[in-house]
């Protein structure tokens, strides 16, 4: 049976920032596949103009699976319903990844203020999570791993890629990194 793997979708939700994954994720010869979860069960329609029908609300999420994954986007102020998700992958050592304003989200909630971690700049954070306190962990780079919290800026899609792929250990690290290499310098190299 595969291991799954839950994506956070609402409203709004930054559909080029699950791009790279979930195609990674859903090959084949993968071992997990990607389901999509929502706080309700409406159709999401991304920035993009893609309209998804959720496989999950936030009500019926099954009691097992590998990652939560956390997409930016514009409406993540009103997604304070998912913190009992969150708090579940805490509380059992699941994998969370965030990229984008799910990270200020994060921020904003206190789950960075005591480990490393990125987002979209500490002034940023600053700025849109007033409730933050972890100035003194964050660290400018595209991606940090912290244990089971990994945390991407919006411009780091290939980035935020490669850490859940290596979190998930769905390949050698060497094929990993291969396949980062390609999809960021392409083809040809000017």
């Amino acid at each position: 049976m595969k291991k799954e793997v839950l994506i956070f979708i609402s409203n709004g939700y930054a559909d080029w920032e699950a791009g790279y994954i979930s195609a990674e994720l859903n090959k084949p010869e993968s071992e997990c596949k990607v389901s999509t979860v929502s706080l309700n069960s409406d159709n999401v329609k991304s920035m993009g103009g893609f309209t998804v029908i959720p496989d999950y609300n936030i009500d019926s999420i099954p009691s097992q699976f590998e990652m939560l994954i956390l997409i930016g986007g514009t409406t993540w102020k009103d997604n304070s319903a998912i913190t009992p998700v969150i708090e579940k992958c805490i509380q059992d050592r699941i994998p969370l990844a965030a990229i984008c304003d799910a990270t200020t989200f994060l921020a904003e909630h206190s789950y960075l203020d005591n480990i490393p971690h990125t987002g979209n700049s500490l002034d940023y954070l600053k700025k849109f999570a007033p409730n933050y306190k972890g100035d003194a962990n964050f660290i400018e780079q595209q991606t940090v791993s912290s244990d089971n919290i990994i945390t991407a800026n919006g411009t780091a899609s290939l980035e935020f890629t490669r850490e859940i792929m290596k979190k998930l250990d769905i390949s050698p690290i060497e094929t990993i990194d291969g396949w980062y290499h390609f999809f960021k310098n392409g083809f040809y190299q000017s």
